[in-house]
Parts: C-alpha cells; structure tokens; sequence
C-alpha cells in the first residue's frame, strides 16, 4: 500500500540536518514513527521537538550501535547519511579519511539493509532507499574513495532489487548533484562561509527539501510501481568534459 497509507516507521540516517531532516519532516507528516539517526544530539533533540520523531544519537559506523538499530521495525530504510572526509588525488589523501568515507557511504547502508530487510520481507512490503551522488557515475575530480563507495553502493541496489523481486520490497537511488549542505565544507578546508560562496554563490544548487521531495515521490509511489533510480540536479550543472594532459617526453 502507500506509504500515506502506513501507520509504521521508517529510519532516516543522517537525519539531523539537510537533506535527512527535511525528509524526517515529510515522512513524520504523513503520519509514520520516524526514527531519526545521526551524531549531532542537539540537533536531533530540535528537531524531535519539531516533529514527534525518535531519535537515536548513535556513531552509526560503532557495530553495536547498528545491530541495535536493525532490532527495529521498519518499513521504509532512507541510507542518507554520507561522509566526504578529504578531497584530492588519492595518493594525497590520508588512509583513515580513505576508511572512513568506505565505511559510512558504502558498509553502514549494505549493514542497516541486511539487518533491516528480514522484516519488510515477512511483512510483504517495505522500501530501501539509498541517496547515492552523481559521483558515481560521472567522474569528479579529487573524490576516489567517495566515489567508488557511492558507485558500490549503486551496484548494490541494482543486485538487491533483482534479489529482492517478488517481495514486494521496493528499492530505489536517488542520485543527486550539488545541494546546498556542508558536506564539503570540512573536506575543502578553510573558513565555511567563503567555502559556500564558492560553491554556491554564482551557482544555483539543490536544496535539500527538492532532494527529499525526490525520495518522496518515489516512496509514495503506488505499490505496484518502483521508481529504481532517480537523478536529480540543478538545472545548470552538466558533468562532462576531458581531460588532455600533456606529454612529459
């Protein structure tokens, strides 16, 4: 049935700002018990005052943390949650930002969706959905590792909905370009207004509301109907180009 239809939960990581708590705000609207997950407490605390939500103030790559996540009962999965912990050629990238980006973008998802999908599929019904990046399919410089977990993680989705046909669970990537987040603001380093001048100042971005009214569409989709994947971008960004680097013979 519908999601506007459900009276059960759905868990949104990375939940306490952007695109994760704009969707804690439109799945909590529509009536559903919205676990929300993320680091921040008191952003978490703010915004379960805002909406009702339960919240869980969790490290969500510490093991136990997730396998007390996955004791829930959860009809909707939103893998929102991502990390860009450095930004350069990889060789100049420090191996612990290497494993941390591995580990929130692509292992934490795979884990809370193996833990979570034995219950949608005893229930008949249920939805994954992961919010990928346009990184994963076109190239970005600077963004290997955030890249290959991003492309990992589509992959994934792409088996899992073949696996998973005929249980009725849906799963759907939503794959955007910018928004306006932070999300790179700690990886280009320096002070995070002129960071977001760069990067937003002469250029139109997402919001984060038009990320979650993507996932929404594809949540409150007809049962019978999976919106697998979904790209959405701003209206002036167009990845491509090459590039020709010269001889040093």
């Amino acid at each position: 049935m519908p999601v506007g239809a459900w009276t059960g939960s759905a868990l949104v990581t990375g939940a306490s700002r952007g695109v994760g708590a704009a969707l804690v705000r439109r799945l909590a609207a529509l009536g559903l018990t919205v676990h929300a997950v993320a680091r921040d407490a008191e952003a978490l605390a703010r915004l379960r005052g805002e909406t009702g939500c339960t919240v869980h103030a969790v490290d969500l790559t510490d093991a136990s943390a997730l396998a007390r996540l996955g004791e829930l009962d959860v009809e909707v999965l939103v893998n929102n949650a991502g990390l860009i912990a450095g930004l350069g050629r990889l060789d100049r990238i420090g191996a612990e930002e290497v494993d941390r980006m591995i580990d929130l973008n692509l292992r934490v998802p795979l884990q809370l969706a193996r833990l979570l999908l034995p219950g949608m599929v005893a229930r008949g019904g249920g939805h994954v959905v992961n919010v990928g990046s346009l990184v994963a399919s076109s190239v970005f410089p600077g963004t290997a590792p955030y890249a290959a977990a991003k492309a990992g993680l589509s992959m994934a989705g792409r088996v899992l909905r073949y696996d998973l046909a005929g249980t009725g669970v849906r799963v759907t990537e939503v794959a955007p370009g910018r928004i306006e987040t932070d999300i790179y603001v700690a990886a280009m380093g320096g002070d995070r207004d002129q960071v977001r001048e760069r990067l937003f100042g002469r250029h139109a971005a997402l919001k984060p509301e038009d990320v979650a009214e993507a996932v929404m569409t594809a949540v409150t989709a007809p049962p019978h109907v999976d919106l697998s994947y979904v790209e959405v971008v701003p209206t002036d960004q167009a990845p491509g180009g090459a590039v020709y680097a010269e001889r040093r013979d």
